[in-house]
């Protein structure tokens, strides 16, 4: 079976999040609302989303960010693990409709600040008018790649993300950047998903399941690796077993939860 072209692979990624901000369209994680029962999910309010609480949001987050927010496409609560504080410079890569920003600018306050950046411009325009509708001062979007960040050098304290790398072609290469901007003693802490096997190649090389979050997912031991070689330390990965059923809803009947997990992974720029 042929390879997927990266070219291919990005702009079918750009296209498919394009699609979902300008319509709106919830989903269940990665996947589109139609794998978690169509319209009924897609009707939900942003304040009721039971994909949402599996992953490990509250009730009270859910219902505190603008309506249109919450798009229903991660697949766990980096804040959970992320330890904000206030006056903290936040980063978050794949920004989407900026759900996990305006909950990110609730913790570190009017001192702080919370930068996102998307490759979509449909999303960075529908996260920006989410922004004025919650009258978020503290947050910014902005457009541009993951490999290829637009901000200086060691200029914020915390990188979040929320099922993004993934989806990069260039993993390494988001490492990279992550590690470039983060001060010393930053923090990297993601929620994403990585392989607990090998992928095999029906589903490694299926274009729809790169997009929703299955196809492109590097196993624990790589993504360590890659961390490292970029400069990270105490670098930690947990894979979250009670995530399989949320991912088995993905692709229905493809079994990829027997592959991939959604996972914590956190690491560290030395401080010195």
């Amino acid at each position: 079976m042929t390879e997927l072209d990266n070219d291919v692979v990005r702009e079918a990624v750009r296209q498919r999040y394009g699609d979902i901000a300008r319509s709106g369209t919830t989903g269940c994680g990665c996947a589109p609302s139609t794998c978690c029962g169509g319209n009924e999910t897609a009707a939900m309010p942003d304040s009721y989303s039971p994909q949402a609480a599996h992953m490990g949001y509250s009730k009270e987050e859910l219902s505190s960010v603008p309506e249109g927010a919450n798009l229903g496409l991660g697949c766990g609560n980096p804040q959970a693990i992320a330890a904000l504080k206030p006056g903290d410079i936040v980063l978050d890569l794949g920004s989407g409709a900026g759900f996990d920003c305006f909950l990110a600018a609730r913790q570190v306050g009017p001192a702080g600040k919370v930068i996102g950046v998307d490759m979509t411009p449909d999303m960075v325009a529908k996260a920006r008018a989410n922004a004025r509708k919650g009258s978020y001062a503290n947050v910014e979007f902005r457009l541009g790649e993951i490999e290829h960040l637009p901000l200086a050098d060691a200029s914020v304290d915390v990188i979040i993300s929320n099922c993004v790398i993934n989806l990069s072609t260039d993993k390494p290469g988001v490492f990279r950047e992550a590690y470039r901007v983060l001060k010393r003693g930053g923090r990297l802490a993601v929620s994403d998903v990585v392989a607990t096997a090998r992928l095999p190649a029906a589903i490694r090389n299926d274009l729809a399941l790169y997009s929703t979050c299955v196809a492109g997912a590097a196993n624990v031991a790589d993504v360590e690796k890659m961390l490292a070689e970029a400069g990270f330390v105490d670098i930690r990965i947990a894979p979250r077993e009670e995530s399989r059923e949320l991912i088995r809803e993905w692709a229905p009947g493809r079994k990829v939860e027997d592959y991939v997990l959604s996972a914590t992974i956190e690491a560290k720029k030395p401080a010195v």
